[in-house]
């Protein structure tokens, strides 16, 4: 039942998706850091992904093009979650911080090594929001072969859940979402304080971008 259930909250986000006019920033180096190492993998050299609770329906007008994996967990929510990721595009390893997460991790460390990008709530499962708790996307990163990169989003128009412990931001039909990709950071390097303090930033500079005024005529702006 939940599968189903996922599967038609699938095509409703996914609809909903497509009313939202993107605006994606992306830090000139991640070029770079796709490239695979000489000698090494033949395949692109993968992102670990991190953002914070509360930004996945705004990122999700992004990354629902992207091919990524994401980790949910086993929980009977997830279930949910996991089928609506699937109608969107996105594969779900299964796992968590409390249940199954060395399995979760190895299924997308497998995934990373092919080439291909995963996704990490970094404050999660329950927060506290906005401090990462999970070291999961540097594990993955150091595994993979690849490097994290922090993401954040920002809308011009949504409602927040204020009694969620995430303040989950679900942005309006037809507003503007601007998607930021920062600097890539060596797995070592991606401290919780380092790794946090980078997500922050991405946020700001969402923020920022939304009093840019898009092209009157584009309806997805992409700016490197």
């Amino acid at each position: 039942m939940r599968g189903a259930l996922g599967a038609l909250l699938g095509l409703l986000v996914r609809a909903w998706l497509l009313t939202l006019r993107l605006t994606l920033l992306v830090d000139p180096a991640l070029a770079a850091a796709r490239l695979p190492p000489q000698g090494g993998s033949p395949h692109p050299r993968p992102f670990s992904l991190a953002f914070w609770h509360g930004q996945q329906f705004a990122l999700l007008r992004w990354a629902s093009w992207q091919n990524l994996v994401a980790l949910v967990s086993r929980s009977r929510d997830g279930e949910l979650v996991s089928a609506a990721l699937r109608r969107l595009g996105v594969e779900s390893a299964r796992g968590s911080s409390s249940r199954g997460g060395a399995a979760g991790l190895k299924a997308i460390v497998r995934i990373l090594r092919t080439g291909r990008d995963a996704a990490f709530a970094v404050d999660g499962p329950r927060g506290p929001a906005r401090t990462v708790r999970s070291l999961g996307a540097a594990q993955a990163a150091r595994l993979g072969g690849g490097v994290v990169v922090p993401m954040a989003a920002a809308c011009s128009r949504c409602h927040v859940f204020a009694r969620a412990w995430d303040r989950f931001e679900l942005p309006l039909p037809f507003t503007r979402v601007v998607v930021v990709l920062g600097a890539p950071l060596a797995p070592e390097e991606a401290t919780p304080e380092v790794l946090g303090a980078a997500i922050d930033r991405a946020r700001a500079t969402a923020e920022r971008m939304l009093t840019v005024a898009p092209r009157p005529a584009a309806r997805e702006d992409v700016a490197t």
